[in-house]
């Protein structure tokens, strides 16, 4: 019997412009580091609901990769 049925963890944060958290994640470890980056992929251009959620992915993605330079340079965050 099948108890776990596994989904693609796809995330829709603006639905207007249909951008996920993973296109906001890769966007992040690209480089983006402003709402002003996200803007250009079209986020938070149409009707703004999503800003907050996306803000809020953008600080995370960034925090993380943050934390793993400055473990990987051996400083403390």
């Amino acid at each position: 019997m099948v108890t776990h049925i596994e989904w693609f963890e796809i995330m829709y944060v603006c639905l207007c412009k249909a951008v996920t958290d993973k296109q906001i994640k890769q966007a992040a470890c690209e480089g983006a580091c402003s709402m002003r980056c996200l803007n250009k992929m079209g986020v938070a251009t149409q009707c703004g609901k999503c800003a907050r959620d996306a803000k809020q992915i953008l600080r995370s993605t960034r925090a993380e990769i943050d934390i793993r330079l400055n473990a990987d340079s051996g400083r403390i965050a």
